[in-house]
């Protein structure tokens, strides 16, 4: 597990072909669990469709979306909508501790075990080339899954409520992430992700 590795104390971990940001511990536990609790009544849930291999499959999550800008992947058109203040405070917090600064934010709840996110990288173009992405967690605990395109690596977190997860430098363009279905008891989870759309 990633977390045995070495660390410097700013939580900045160097790995090959990119950077990380880990911080299990970003929000105190009754932060993260009233946090939990805001987003699971206020945000406007829905299970939309995407484009896989040719046909339109429905995703195996539900998701809200806010930002600036538009943002399409898989195509998904996203239209930018205004941020919550809820969410705009956490966002402060995310570009403070990344020395980024972000204009949208997609959120993907995890209704169980079974909801889970693929193989995939986050590369639209929109994004940039070397694009920062913040990733908050609140809820159940759930395994993040990253392997390099060329070495086969992996590392892996267990994403607890009011962890940190920072991708950075070139992890968009050598590894590809997921969030693995388990056949264990899960309850829900939200994951916000913060990230800067240019155009």
């Amino acid at each position: 597990m990633l977390q045995g590795d070495m660390f410097d104390e700013t939580g900045w971990i160097n790995i090959p072909d990119g950077a990380l940001f880990w911080q299990p511990n970003f929000f105190s536990e009754e932060e993260a669990a009233e946090i939990f609790s805001g987003l699971m009544s206020t945000l406007p849930w829905q299970q939309q469709p995407i484009s896989m291999f040719g046909r339109e499959v429905l995703q195996p999550r539900l998701q809200a979306s806010f930002g600036d800008k538009s943002y399409a992947y898989s195509g998904l058109k996203l239209p930018a909508a205004k941020m919550p203040s809820s969410l705009d405070l956490l966002k402060k917090r995310c570009e403070a501790q990344s020395d980024t600064l972000f204009n949208s934010v997609l959120a993907n709840l995890y209704r169980d075990g079974q909801d889970y996110m693929g193989w995939h990288q986050d590369n639209e173009v929109e994004l940039g080339k070397e694009p920062v992405i913040a990733s908050l967690s609140f809820g159940e605990t759930r395994r993040f899954v990253l392997k390099h395109l060329k070495s086969g690596e992996k590392r892996e977190f267990e994403l607890n409520s009011g962890a940190l997860l920072i991708m950075a430098g070139k992890i968009q363009t050598y590894w590809h992430h997921s969030i693995p279905k388990t056949a264990k008891m899960k309850g829900p989870r939200i994951n916000l992700t913060f990230r800067n759309i240019i155009f």
